[in-house]
């Protein structure tokens, strides 16, 4: 048969890194099982569920005779992701803390406890992706670590691609679209080429009811669902400000911070009966702005800036590259429909991308994730917003009046994201 291969498969308790493992055994490797606690529930008022979580995935390992072990990044969640989500929110953005914890925690520090510390030839995890590589191939590419200072020309000409996998409801490669190349090298994902119903099916006739009982776990990466404002004000402090209505300035009620507030969401205001959503945030007057309908024109926009780009491929494509313009589709959730737009490369790494339409609630601290056919590009955090449509309406507005603008003049001015 030859050399027996070893891989560590991230193990959460769930029927997805359950069935990846049963997978992985199944061909023929030899598989440990590694249960990452993230987060401390000590810490936490509210129930934590890490305990029983590590229980089931130590079932599973039992079930079907592998190694398990659990190892700790508490303090590295805190450090890397957690503090990151509060500085975020205290500037006026809304993070994205899963595709940090993948970047940081589990395609980082696991992924190099993995290989350096319990010697494996690669890593798995239950994600639904797929890679451009067959398993087999994983293992023909040679690991060095620490890494060489040049890399291998053949490496530099042929990244690996991160892509779609068959459930392209489930997919997960959003969530992904920050890890390293070194890392996706080395990534089995057995779950690609299967849907989320049979992967359920696989786990019903392997006996892991245990797992299939689970909720399908939602709410901040590894700390679960909470209410969010009573969860952020145990570490942020109280700012309090005004609603105001964006349309006439009028102050609507009052809020407890900016922090707890995306945009896009419903403002619940203290004696008002209508409905009113958060369409702008200005931290220096602590004033969030709100709109009386869901689909206000001040929610829509249709142009982003994000910081340097993440390219999974570690260059940006050729294309990009060439001509500084490139066709592609977007999207900033997961599970939204994927938006054809064009990308323009800036000298500093970042991107403009424009979008073929304007699209609700584009807000800053999320990651703007391009896709090129089934193929995941890669990422970038937005860090500004180009006019709404209800600026951009206002505009030409005024244009249309009969007398030009003077400088007594005044402007419905709305504020910068």
């Amino acid at each position: 048969m030859g050399v027996l291969r070893h891989v560590v498969c991230a193990m959460s308790g769930g029927v997805d890194s359950s069935v990846s493992a049963l997978l992985l055994k199944r061909r023929g490797y030899n598989v440990t099982g590694v249960f990452m606690k993230n987060w401390d529930s000590l810490d936490e008022k509210g129930v934590c569920s890490s305990e029983k979580d590590c229980e089931d995935a130590y079932r599973v390992c039992q079930t079907l005779d592998i190694p398990f072990h659990q190892v700790s990044y508490v303090k590295e969640y805190w450090h890397e992701v957690f503090s990151n989500l509060l500085k975020e929110y205290e500037r006026g953005r809304t993070p994205n803390p899963d595709i940090l914890c993948n970047k940081h925690i589990k395609f980082h520090h696991f992924y190099q406890y993995a290989i350096n510390s319990l010697g494996a030839d690669a890593m798995a995890t239950g994600h639904y992706a797929r890679t451009s590589l067959e398993d087999e191939d994983v293992f023909q590419q040679k690991h060095v670590a620490p890494p060489p200072v040049f890399r291998d020309r053949r490496e530099i000409r042929s990244p690996v691609r991160l892509c779609q996998g068959a459930d392209l409801f489930k997919d997960q490669t959003f969530f992904l679209s920050q890890i390293s190349q070194d890392a996706l090298r080395r990534t089995l994902f057995p779950l690609s080429g299967l849907t989320k119903d049979f992967v359920k099916k696989i786990a019903a006739e392997a006996g892991f009811h245990h797992v299939l009982q689970k909720k399908e776990s939602m709410g901040i990466c590894f700390i679960g669902e909470r209410h969010f404002e009573d969860f952020i004000l145990q570490y942020l402090e109280p700012k309090p400000g005004n609603f105001v209505s964006i349309e006439d300035g009028k102050v609507m009620g009052e809020h407890k911070g900016w922090f707890t507030f995306t945009l896009g969401q419903r403002a619940r205001i203290g004696g008002q009966r209508e409905a009113w959503f958060v369409v702008d945030k200005d931290i220096t007057t602590a004033e969030v702005f709100v709109a009386p309908t869901t689909n206000h024109p001040a929610l829509f926009r249709d142009t982003i800036r994000t910081d340097r780009f993440h390219w999974l491929g570690v260059d940006p494509p050729l294309e990009l590259v060439r001509t500084q313009m490139m066709e592609c589709h977007f999207r900033f959730q997961h599970q939204m429909p994927l938006t054809p737009c064009t990308v323009t490369l800036n000298m500093d790494g970042s991107v403009w991308i424009m979008l073929s339409q304007p699209i609700r609630a584009l807000t800053p601290g999320q990651f703007a994730v391009l896709y090129k056919g089934d193929e995941c590009l890669g990422s970038g955090k937005i860090v500004r917003l180009g006019p709404s449509e209800y600026t951009l309406q206002l505009g030409r507005e005024r244009m249309k009046g009969a007398a030009p603008p003077t400088d007594k003049e005044q402007r419905t001015p709305e504020p910068a994201s």
